[in-house]
């Protein structure tokens, strides 16, 4: 009986012992392998650059106002008319100017005919002197009789003088009448577009009030301001790049026309103006900024195409040495071409992936799509 029980329990221990031998573990599961295409982080050399906030202008404009006090007759122009050099934009109420003329024309007139008969006076008044000379030496009449032709003949020659000199006075005042008159036309000094209408008929028109603003026609300028402390960045005749959004969509070089060499007092900033190319697109008044160099950084760059953006975050995928994929946070700088600046999170050789879209990849194997 004692041999049955100690044989049961040994086969007990043995079933125990094999059931512990036979137990199952955990193994993980295979990464996902995904092929995709990645791209390596580079490094490039960029300019540590400076915006400096411009607007777009015409490179030569004026604005257009009256002479003389008058009424407004005519506004001929709006607001975006293109116009040639000397078309007339506005006319003013010429009435006392034309009368003014044609008063100083009658006064040219009568000088005239006063200066006709000063040179009449003057001509006998001569002739008779000659003669009283031949008889003077004749001893035919005497000395006083001489000097009184000779006093009369002097007068007549004063008169004649004096005639003349109202007669150019007169042409005088007629020509400035007539100045007067064609102050009533106001007409466009150049070739351009009008860019601000600012009276209508019947409107009191005086002098430096405003009228007419046009601009001329041609390629435009960039005008910005530069502090003090950057002037040394800009050279007449250099070329900058420029960024205007809402015109065009690449950034554009710009020449540097003119420095304007006195500062504003005030800001003690200087003006420099950039000759823009010629575009259609481009309008006075637009929005502009120059870049202007400075000196140069290395700077790591990744084609925009990886960027996974959520709200204001920024990650891309990174692809390790095992190629196991990770998600890293980034910050970016200024884009470049296709590519874009990384500011931090990420060095120059690393691997990431190209349009990774909303996929999850944490954790999976990625193979580099041919």
């Amino acid at each position: 009986m004692r041999t049955t029980q100690s044989g049961f329990f040994a086969f007990t221990l043995l079933v125990a012992l094999a059931g512990c031998g036979h137990q199952t573990k955990d193994v993980p599961a295979p990464a996902t392998q995904i092929s995709l295409q990645i791209a390596e982080s580079r490094t490039a050399q960029v300019s540590s650059e400076s915006p400096i906030v411009g607007t777009v202008q015409a490179a030569e404009s004026a604005s257009l106002s009256a002479q003389v006090v008058a009424r407004v007759n005519a506004v001929l122009v709006r607001e975006g008319d293109n116009v040639k050099a000397g078309q007339v934009l506005v006319r003013l109420d010429s009435t006392q100017a034309r009368a003014g003329a044609e008063q100083a024309q009658s006064s040219v007139s009568a000088a005239q005919h006063q200066l006709e008969a000063a040179k009449a006076q003057a001509s006998l008044a001569a002739s008779t002197l000659a003669r009283y000379q031949m008889l003077r030496d004749q001893k035919s009449v005497s000395p006083q009789e001489f000097d009184e032709v000779s006093r009369r003949s002097e007068g007549a020659s004063a008169q004649l003088a004096s005639a003349q000199a109202n007669v150019d006075a007169q042409k005088a005042a007629a020509r400035s009448a007539d100045i007067l008159s064609g102050y009533s036309v106001i007409a466009a000094p150049f070739a351009g577009v009008v860019t601000a209408r600012h009276v209508d008929p019947g409107a009191l028109a005086s002098p430096g009030v405003p009228l007419v603003d046009i601009d001329r026609s041609g390629p435009l300028q960039l005008v910005v301001t530069v502090d003090e402390s950057l002037l040394n960045r800009v050279q007449p005749g250099s070329t900058l790049a420029i960024s205007i959004p809402s015109a065009e969509r690449e950034a554009i070089m710009a020449r540097v026309a003119q420095i304007v060499p006195a500062a504003q007092a005030s800001t003690h900033s200087f003006l420099v103006k950039l000759n823009l190319p010629p575009s259609s697109r481009l309008k006075a008044g637009m929005y502009g900024t120059a870049s202007l160099p400075g000196a140069t950084r290395s700077a790591v760059f990744i084609p925009q195409s990886a960027i996974v953006a959520h709200g204001t975050i920024h990650s891309v995928w990174v692809v390790d040495p095992g190629h196991m994929a990770s998600l890293r946070y980034v910050s970016l700088g200024s884009p470049l071409g296709s590519d874009i600046e990384v500011l931090s999170g990420l060095s120059a050789s690393e691997q990431v992936v190209l349009a990774p879209g909303d996929r999850e990849l944490g954790g999976s194997r990625i193979e580099a799509k041919p």
